[in-house]
C-alpha cells in the first residue's frame, strides 16, 4: 500500500502587508495489488549455499578457532564473520597467514583484505589452490 502527499502553494505578491496563502490537501490513498506474505516459502531452488567444498570450509574453521584460541565446542560455520568472533585486523592477519601456511598458498593483499567470512576464505583457497594444479 502506498501512499501520495500532494500540496499546493500560491502566493500573492500584492503588497507586503497581505499573508502569503498555503493550502494542503490530504494524503490521496492508492492500492496496489502487490501482496508480499512473510511466511512463503522459497523455493529450494534459489538457495544460496556456500561454493566451497565441506572439507576446506571445515578445515578453515578449525583454522579459525586455533588462531582466535575459541573453545573447540564454539560452532564456527561458513557464514561466521571473523569480527562476530572478536577478531580485530591483526587477527584477521594472522587467520590469513595460518590459512597460507596450512594450504600452502600466497594470498594477495588485495584479495587478502576482502575476507571477512569463513565462507570467503574457504572459496578464496579453492581458487588459489586450483590454479596451482
Amino acid at each position: 500500500m502506498a501512499t501520495t502527499f500532494s500540496a499546493s502553494v500560491s502566493m500573492q505578491a500584492t503588497s507586503l502587508a497581505t499573508p502569503s496563502r498555503i493550502s494542503f490537501q490530504k494524503p490521496a490513498l492508492v492500492r496496489t495489488n502487490l501482496s508480499f506474505n512473510p511466511r512463503r516459502s522459497i523455493p529450494t531452488r534459489l538457495s544460496v549455499s556456500c561454493a566451497a567444498k565441506p572439507e576446506t570450509v571445515a578445515k578453515v574453521s578449525e583454522i579459525v578457532k586455533k588462531q582466535l584460541s575459541l573453545k573447540e565446542d564454539q560452532k564456527v560455520v561458513a557464514e561466521t564473520k571473523f569480527a562476530d568472533l572478536g577478531a580485530d585486523s591483526l587477527d584477521t592477519v594472522e587467520i590469513v597467514m595460518g590459512l597460507e601456511e596450512a594450504f600452502d598458498i600466497e594470498m594477495a593483499e588485495e584479495k587478502a583484505q576482502k575476507i571477512a567470512t569463513v565462507e570467503q576464505a574457504a572459496e578464496l583457497i579453492e581458487e588459489l589452490v586450483g590454479l596451482k594444479k
